[in-house]
C-alpha cells in the first residue's frame, strides 16, 4: 500500500480514533494507572532481585514484590491519611469552639515584637496588621472547614476509594510482572527506528525513575522528620505540618522552609526560646540536609532533571492534572527532557565543523 492509499489513510484514521476513544474510557482511573507505574518503576530493583533469587517464578516474584508494595506505601498511606482527617476535625472543633483564636495568637505575636521592630514598622503598618489580623481571624476557620469538608468527602466516597485502590494494586501486578514485555512492546509501536527509540526509551526511564525517587522518598522523608521536629517543641498538629512540608519539598524553590521558618519566627518572638531555636537548628540541620543525604543515593549515577525544570512541571503538572501532576508534570518534562538530548547528541545536529585554513 503507498502512503496515499486510501485503504491506508482510513486505517490510521481508525487507529487514531480508537486510542483516542480508549484513552477516553480510561480516563477515570488515570490516577491508580499513574500510580500503579510509579509502583511498579520504584520496586522494580526489588522485583529483580526476587527473579535472580528465584529464576522463572514472575508470579512469585511479583506478588511478593506488590506485599512490599503494600506495607511500604500503601498501608502507611492509609494510616496517615486517616490520622491527618482526625487531626484536621480536632483542629476544625478547637477554631469552632474558640480555643484556638487566630486574632489572638496574631495579636499576641504582634505584641511580641521588640520595640525597635515596632519603630522601625510604623504606625500605618500596624493598622495593616490589625487588617491582616481581622482577615485571618475571619476566614481561617472557614478555610480550615472547606479543607476538612475536602477531606471528609473523600472519606465518604469510601467505594471509589477502595474500588481505585483495588484498580492500582491489580495493574500493579501485571506491569511489575510484564513490564518489561509491556515497555517492548511499546517501543515497537513507537513511530521511531530501533536505535533511537531504545535510546530515547532508556533516557526517558532514567530521567522519571531519577525524578521520582529523588522527590517522592525525599519529600516522604522531610515531612516524616519535620512533623517529627514539630511534635517534640509542642507544635499543635505535627502531622499537619509535616504533611504540608513534605508537600512544599517537591518545588525545588520554596522548599520547607516556607513551612518551618514562620513557626521558628513565632516561637522566638513569643518568647519560647528553646522550642524556636531547636527548630531553627532542626531546620537548617536536620531536615534541610535531608535532602543533600538522601538524593544522592536515591538517585545515583541516573540522569537528573534540573531543579527549575522539576519546580516549573510540578506547579504546571497541579494546575493540569490536580495532585496527579505531581507525578505527571515532571513525567512529561523527562520526556521533553529526553527527546532533546537524544535530538543534540545525534550527529547531524551538530553544526559542521569549519575547514581548516590552508597554509600559504
Amino acid at each position: 500500500m503507498t502512503p496515499r492509499d486510501p485503504s491506508l489513510i482510513g486505517f490510521r484514521v481508525l487507529l487514531a480514533l480508537s486510542t483516542i476513544g480508549f484513552l477516553w474510557l480510561i480516563s477515570p482511573y488515570l490516577g491508580p494507572i499513574l500510580w500503579a507505574i510509579v509502583a511498579s518503576m520504584l520496586f522494580a530493583p526489588l522485583n529483580a532481585a526476587l527473579l535472580r533469587l528465584w529464576p522463572g517464578r514472575r508470579n512469585v516474584a511479583a506478588i511478593l514484590t506488590l506485599l512490599a508494595v503494600v506495607a511500604a506505601v500503601v498501608i502507611p498511606a492509609l494510616l496517615l491519611g486517616s490520622a491527618l482527617i482526625q487531626e484536621l476535625s480536632g483542629l476544625a472543633a478547637r477554631v469552632r469552639g474558640g480555643d484556638l483564636d487566630v486574632g489572638v495568637v496574631f495579636a499576641r505575636f504582634r505584641s511580641s515584637l521588640p520595640p525597635s521592630v515596632i519603630k522601625l514598622v510604623g504606625a500605618d503598618a500596624l493598622t495593616d496588621l490589625d487588617a491582616v489580623r481581622s482577615w485571618l481571624a475571619g476566614n481561617f476557620a472557614t478555610g480550615l472547614q472547606n479543607v476538612l469538608g475536602r477531606a471528609l468527602n473523600l472519606g465518604q466516597s469510601a467505594f471509589g476509594l477502595v474500588l481505585g485502590l483495588g484498580v492500582m494494586l491489580y495493574l500493579s501486578f501485571f506491569f511489575i510482572k510484564d513490564g518489561k514485555d509491556i515497555v517492548a512492546s511499546l517501543s515497537r509501536a513507537v513511530p521511531l527506528d530501533k536505535k533511537r527509540g531504545s535510546a530515547l526509551l532508556a533516557r526517558f526511564v532514567a530521567v522519571v525513575r531519577a525524578t521520582i525517587k529523588g522527590s517522592l522518598v525525599v519529600a516522604a522523608a522531610q515531612g516524616l522528620v519535620g512533623g517529627t521536629v514539630f511534635w517534640t517543641v509542642g507544635v499543635h498538629a505535627p502531622l499537619l505540618w509535616g504533611v504540608a512540608m513534605a508537600f512544599m519539598s517537591l518545588l525545588p524553590a520554596i522548599g520547607t522552609g516556607i513551612v518551618w521558618v514562620p513557626v521558628a519566627i513565632y516561637l522566638l518572638a513569643t518568647g519560647a526560646l528553646w522550642q524556636g531555636l531547636v527548630l531553627v537548628f532542626c531546620g537548617f540541620f536536620v531536615i534541610g540536609l535531608v535532602d543533600n543525604l538522601l538524593r544522592p543515593f536515591l538517585v545515583g549515577r541516573d540522569t537528573k532533571m534540573p531543579d527549575y525544570l522539576v519546580f516549573v512541571s510540578t506547579l504546571g503538572g497541579l494546575q493540569l492534572f490536580g495532585f496527579n501532576g505531581i507525578i505527571l508534570g515532571p513525567v512529561i518534562a523527562g520526556l521533553f527532557l529526553a527527546a532533546w538530548q537524544l535530538h543534540l547528541d545525534e550527529p547531524e545536529s551538530r553544526p559542521p565543523r569549519a575547514a581548516p585554513a590552508k597554509k600559504a
